[in-house]
């Protein structure tokens, strides 16, 4: 059976920037197979899609970090969406309808103002859970309780996966902050994941409206150069706590400068009659196409 496999870049303004994602079409592979090739890959996030799609029309994935299968990752959602619609030929117009554990996800494209061709996806329910004390989650980041932004709290958000918001004050606080795992063991201990999504509303750039920085546990800790699901994770945030004054939000978030793979993550959000109603985009700029040996 011939196994189709993309690399792409997905939040990348240009080539080899944003977060890579590999992506593999195709059947036949065993869990423990899909998790090694995931290892071998060694970026955050592996995707795997049978060649044909469900019964309800959508594609079945399983997303793979190098070390375990996660519920739900935002930049695999549009990586995995392009790669469906270039292999499998889905309609320009027509969403990519993707099949998670957390619940279908769907794909649209557009194209944006200045001209590039935006995946956005609609995030699936987003639920705020406990707060964490600020001096606490500091000690872990390696900063000051001074550095976190006491105009809203440091709190768990969960959809399928989970993650710490962390607000800081300055540019300067984001580029100091490393997460220990060790410091944050009793954090941990006390439910709070090990998964820190930190931003700030001082930007690298003009135009862009906030920095962001992701520090996840996988064989150590990682960065992440742009992370979908801490922004959808965040977009809940921002409304929840009212951070901005608008209803409804459209916004530009930069991530990765500190990892040298600069990226953009685009972001809407706004309340509806059913909750919070959060869209997450981006570009997504292929790199490899070819075949499992």
């Amino acid at each position: 059976m011939t196994q189709h496999f993309y690399i792409v870049d997905v939040f990348a303004e240009q080539p080899c920037a944003g977060n890579q994602l590999a992506v593999v079409i195709g059947d036949g592979l065993s869990d423990a197979a899909m998790q090694r090739l995931a290892a071998e890959t060694n970026f955050s996030e592996t995707t795997f899609v049978p060649s044909a799609p469900d019964a309800d029309g959508g594609y079945r994935v399983r997303i793979f970090t190098p070390a375990r299968e996660i519920a739900f990752a935002g930049h695999p959602i549009l990586g995995t969406a392009w790669a469906i619609r270039d292999l499998l030929a889905v309609p320009g117009g027509d969403p990519v309808r993707l099949n998670l554990s957390v619940g279908p996800v769907p794909v649209s494209f557009e194209t944006s103002a200045d001209g590039a061709d935006v995946a956005w996806f609609l995030a699936p329910p987003v639920t705020p859970g406990p707060v964490c004390p600020a001096d606490a989650i500091a000690a872990a980041l390696g900063l000051s309780p001074t550095d976190i932004d006491g105009a809203a709290p440091v709190q768990k958000y969960s959809a399928g996966t989970s993650a710490m918001i962390v607000p800081l004050r300055s540019l300067d606080a984001l580029r100091r902050a490393r997460l220990d795992l060790a410091a944050f063991a009793p954090l941990a201990a006390a439910g709070f994941p090990p998964l820190t999504y930190l931003f700030c509303r001082e930007t690298h750039q003009a135009g862009n409206d906030l920095c962001a920085r992701f520090f996840f546990e996988a064989h150590g800790v990682r960065e992440d150069p742009a992370t979908g699901n801490g922004a959808a994770f965040l977009g809940a945030y921002l409304l929840e706590h009212g951070v901005f004054p608008q209803a409804e939000l459209s916004l530009r978030i930069e991530q990765g400068h500190e990892v040298r793979r600069p990226s953009l993550v685009r972001l809407r959000a706004r309340m509806v009659a059913a909750g919070r109603q959060v869209h997450v985009g981006g570009r997504v700029l292929p790199v490899v196409r070819g075949a499992l040996a």
